[in-house]
């Protein structure tokens, strides 16, 4: 416990120091397995793992669903998906704010990318909110919070990191995901409801738009949704696999962009290099956190700390309560990608090793990350909505975004209490 502490201690503090994660990850892993092993085997340990990281089939489901992403929102998705939300919730207060939260859903479970949903939904959504003198606390809170449900909302990476890096079947996390996504969905929606109950002027309605009008709205987002039924469908049908999922998606992306002639071959050569980019980075973390796994299991943190729990008599619940606030404060002053790759080695054997499912706690871990991405005082999505926003003083930002960590906070109450929630579609669809 001693060594793997000044593992975590070393790996923090060159992440602090702005080392690249995949670099901080590595290196750490690498001195820790020479100290603990020999120096000669930890360069073969490096080799080895690198090069079976890359040669993991899974792996391959990160570059398709980013291509996937990247090519559909090329397409504007963005904006047509707020302009059929707004055409059905807009005529009532806190119409524009609730319209806000299920396009941000939606854009960013299709690209994947909080921070990208919050740059993109802010153009979109802040000039009509703001025109229908919506408070600027509501309009950036309901941007910066609708942003992270896209990264429990099926396609998501990070649940593919998760099931990459603890062997969990990445069908089964998908079919989890669903429920308590569309769950925080309507959450949101409640506090939205909550805001305007409060302060009436803060959120006022907007125009209410004639049936016909509605229905046309929804032409701009149909092959979006046709793509989404086609990969989540297929995964939840066992007609494919994820991996294949992600293939049929990219290939649908691309003939959507083509059909909608939005994107030019420039555009495109842009997206695949941005594909490309991406992709790289992520292998480089996933090859970084196997390296630093390596060292973790051969230090026997884990076991000891199994050991430790279980001599202790600390109860299951007692453990997975300790396990969710320290997320809670990590969340506050790390990234997304970093928490869960650095934790979740030493955090899984635990909990497994208690009897908790995995897929469960897969569904609390991104639970717990999207609630991190707005917790002041270093919420990521805080600071990326004031940049796109630089007018409006942060402390309005964080004003307007505590109804949302309330509805978080009770979401986290409800799976952590209630696994059915997580557990009802996967044991349904996979047995």
């Amino acid at each position: 416990m001693l060594i793997a502490g000044l593992g975590f201690l070393f790996a923090f503090t060159l992440i602090f120091l702005r080392v690249p994660i995949a670099l901080a990850m590595a290196a750490t892993g690498f001195v820790g397995f020479g100290y603990l092993v020999g120096w000669p085997q930890s360069m073969t340990m490096i080799a080895n793992t690198a090069r079976e990281g890359s040669m993991t089939y899974t792996l391959v489901v990160i570059p398709l669903f980013i291509l996937m992403g990247n090519v559909v929102a090329g397409t504007g998705i963005s904006a047509d998906l707020f302009r059929s939300a707004q055409a059905f919730l807009g005529g009532r207060r806190g119409g524009l704010a609730s319209a806000t939260i299920v396009a941000s859903a939606g854009f960013a479970s299709i690209c994947g990318s909080s921070v990208a949903t919050v740059v993109t939904m802010g153009k979109v959504a802040i000039p009509s909110m703001r025109e229908f003198k919506y408070a600027d606390s509501v309009s950036t809170a309901t941007i910066a919070a609708g942003a992270t449900l896209g990264i429990l909302i099926p396609p998501s990476v990070l649940l593919v990191f998760y099931g990459i890096i603890t062997e969990t079947h990445i069908g089964k996390l998908y079919a989890a995901g669903l429920i308590p996504g569309l769950l925080g969905v309507a959450l949101y929606l409640c506090a939205v409801q909550w805001i305007v109950m409060r302060n009436p002027k803060a959120a006022p309605a907007a125009f209410r738009t004639p049936w016909r009008q509605r229905i046309r709205a929804l032409s701009g987002v149909w092959s979006a949704l046709l793509l989404f039924v086609l990969v989540i469908g297929g995964i939840y049908s066992g007609f494919f696999t994820a991996t294949e999922a992600a293939g049929f998606g990219a290939m649908g992306a691309v003939l959507i962009a083509g059909l909608r002639r939005r994107i030019s071959f420039k555009q495109f050569y842009h997206i695949l290099l941005d594909t490309a980019k991406t992709s790289a980075v992520l292998f480089a973390l996933v090859i970084g956190a196997m390296i630093f796994t390596e060292f973790l299991n051969y230090s026997g943190a884990h076991e000891a700390l199994l050991s430790f729990v279980t001599e202790s008599n600390f109860s299951p619940a007692m453990v997975i309560a300790a396990i969710v606030v320290i997320y809670i404060i990590l969340g506050m002053i790390m990234d997304t990608t970093s928490m869960i790759l650095l934790t979740v080695p030493l955090f899984f054997p635990v909990v497994v090793g208690l009897g908790f499912d995995p897929v469960w706690f897969g569904i609390l871990l991104v639970v717990l990350v999207e609630l991190g991405l707005i917790t002041p005082p270093i919420g990521l999505n805080l600071f990326v909505m004031k940049s796109v926003v630089p007018d409006v003083p942060l402390g309005s930002i964080i004003r307007g975004i505590v109804p949302f960590i309330v509805v978080d906070i009770i979401r986290v109450a409800l799976i952590a209490f209630f696994p059915i929630i997580s557990l009802f579609l996967p044991h349904l669809l996979f047995g």
